[in-house]
């Protein structure tokens, strides 16, 4: 079974995230398909039953805004019944999260998990959260 894992990462704080819930998949027994936003479709991240999606927190507490959110806004209408785990960094706030946590599930996504944030650069803790999820979404 192949999860897809889909960020956004200005600093690659998030795309350490990436990798963590990528690893939390694999140990999980499953296969993760790790992209940025940038090397994949909307209509190819559709073919996924189970997605982790990773942003950034911008500007006014809001997803990536040029690359991430109009990829986002075109695959909302297909994420109906999908499982989902969120994460992403910040460098203040963090509740976009929260925002984004409610789309998701307005969607009709089965979100599995609150989203995992980390200020900065993940530390420690946040890497393990993130390889939680991981292995949640792989046996989910």
């Amino acid at each position: 079974m192949e999860i897809a894992v889909i960020y956004w990462s200005g600093t690659g704080n998030t795309q350490m995230m990436a990798e963590a819930v990528a690893e939390g998949i694999k140990e999980a027994g499953a296969e993760a398909v790790v992209k940025s936003v940038s090397e994949i479709t909307p209509d190819e991240a559709a073919t996924y039953d189970k997605i982790a999606f990773g942003c950034s927190a911008m500007g006014a507490e809001v997803l990536e805004e040029t690359e991430f959110e109009p990829f986002f806004t075109m695959l909302e209408d297909k994420l109906k019944g999908k499982k989902v785990v969120l994460f992403g960094s910040y460098g203040w706030g963090g509740s976009y999260m929260q925002d984004w946590e409610a789309r998701v599930q307005a969607d009709g996504a089965e979100l599995l998990h609150p989203g995992v944030l980390a200020m900065g650069e993940p530390d420690d803790t946040a890497k393990a959260e993130c390889k939680e999820i991981g292995s949640l979404l792989a046996k989910a």
